[in-house]
């Protein structure tokens, strides 16, 4: 008898075994980047605020940030992701444990007079009644929804992560734009200031014309310059108002945001706690790479998924309930049903289904580690990139303002020698030209030394830290 009561035991236990000799190998092709490949320097960068834009000075780029970061569709869509992900998560971990169900159904139905139900019933039309609760569990022996609630985990968190990544996008943009709204409407400025020079000595000219002390030579001259800087004045203002319309988008407000924003009053030269080097712990700052690696926990789960796939599938099954011929019948004791026990289900043949299913999650566990391996590379680039346009960018600013004190003095010694009577003005039309748009350089070079700060806060992953993986 024991024997006997032992064999289903066996039976299972060798088909388990046959089973997992069956799991194709299957290894993923794809390695993680190894962090000592990439010439990261020893030493860790100092820390970043979460508010890092806030050193600039400037309330109204404060309140421009928060608007973004609150109504920015992109983050609206970041947040949706992460709700869906959490979702799945809630779902996977309900399908990790008991779950009833309660079926009722009254049904007329012809009884065959042939099978099995004798007269009366047989060969009549009688209302079938049946009540039922069952009760099912998957007892997940071999952890294949353990792993399957693994992977939903390891995607929330990914898309937790692309919040922050997309909240320091975001940031950065609109710190990026607003410098570039400074930018306008300090060579707004700058041209400003120089037509109503030019003004002023084109009303000289005309005044030393009606003299007879100069020629309307000088006058086209005067005119020339006096044209240019109005030039770079509307130019200037119209950088200015698409600026203000690109911040309102990032705002996700519309056209009466971007009327409304004032001069900007930013600081362009403020310091940003910046690194000297690759820093060590670069690729710990970066929260899109933190939602990588993430997305490379949630495919190796999906692969473990696939795997145990091979393996039986054990569940307790269990119902109790009332069946009966007629609805009479239906409340009487003796129409009670009741069940219980294992249900094992093992794939034997499946035309290659489960292999195949194997081979996509682990293309899918490649094709993640891919995508994090490009992700590090890129922001050792970013990194290297703004680190190196930083110092060139501050040589050429010292540059550029050697330039421009050079043909200030010029600008300088050409009008004495024009009031001494030693030289025209149209002497003056090309040193005036070239200083105007030396200056117009400068501005750019301070506002192109802002962004570039900027940008290697971005390389640096901003404010973000580790910790912060499951934050919204």
């Amino acid at each position: 008898m024991t024997r006997v009561r032992s064999a289903p035991l066996v039976a299972t236990l060798v088909a388990t075994l046959l089973a997992g000799c069956a799991v194709p190998h299957s290894p993923p092709a794809v390695a993680p980047v190894a962090p000592a490949s990439l010439g990261l320097d020893a030493a860790a960068a100092p820390a970043i605020a979460d508010d890092w834009w806030k050193s600039f000075g400037d309330p109204q780029l404060d309140r421009i940030v928060a608007d973004a970061t609150a109504g920015n569709p992109t983050l609206d869509a970041a947040l949706a992701r992460v709700r869906q992900a959490e979702a799945v998560l809630a779902s996977r971990r309900a399908d990790d444990g008991p779950n009833a169900t309660l079926d009722g159904s009254i049904q007329p139905q012809r009884l065959s007079g042939r099978y099995i139900i004798p007269p009366p019933y047989g060969g009549t039309v009688r209302t079938i009644g049946q009540v039922q609760g069952n009760l099912s569990w998957n007892l997940d022996l071999f952890g294949r929804q353990r792993a399957a609630i693994e992977g939903a985990r390891a995607s929330a968190r990914a898309a937790a992560l692309d919040v922050a990544a997309a909240r320091l996008a975001i940031a950065g943009s609109v710190v990026q734009t607003y410098v570039d709204l400074a930018r306008a409407e300090a060579q707004a400025r700058l041209a400003r200031d120089t037509v109503a020079t030019r003004e002023r000595t084109v009303q000289l000219v005309q005044v030393r014309i009606r003299n007879r002390l100069a020629s309307n030579l000088q006058a086209e001259a005067a005119g020339t310059l006096l044209a240019q800087a109005r030039e770079a004045a509307v130019q200037a203002d119209g950088a200015r108002a698409v600026a203000a319309n690109a911040l309102a988008a990032l705002a996700g407000r519309g056209h009466d945001y971007a009327l409304a924003i004032q001069p900007a009053r930013l600081n362009l030269d403020s310091a940003l706690p910046l690194p000297k080097t690759l820093p060590a712990d670069l690729l710990a700052r970066r929260p899109d790479i933190a939602a990588a690696q993430a997305r490379i926990a949630a495919a190796a789960a999906g692969r473990q998924v696939a795997r145990r796939a091979f393996y039986p599938n054990i569940n307790l099954a269990a119902f109790a309930g009332l069946q009966a011929i007629g609805l009479g019948n239906l409340i009487n004791l003796d129409a009670a049903a009741v069940g219980a026990g294992p249900a094992v289900h093992l794939p034997l043949f499946d035309n290659g289904r489960l292999k195949a299913d194997l081979a996509g999650a682990t293309a899918a566990l490649d094709l993640a580690t891919a995508d994090y391996n490009e992700r590090v590379v890129g922001a050792v680039r970013d990194t290297a990139d703004a680190l190196a346009l930083v110092d060139n960018i501050a040589q050429q600013r010292a540059r550029a303002a050697e330039v421009v004190r050079g043909l200030s003095e010029t600008n300088r010694l050409n009008a004495v020698r024009v009031s001494s009577g030693l030289d025209s003005k149209l002497d003056l039309v090309d040193n005036d030209i070239r200083l105007l748009d030396a200056r117009l350089a400068t501005t750019n070079l301070a506002a192109d030394a802002a962004r570039q700060r900027v940008a290697l806060v971005l390389a640096l992953g901003g404010g973000f830290t580790p910790s912060q993986d499951n934050a919204r």
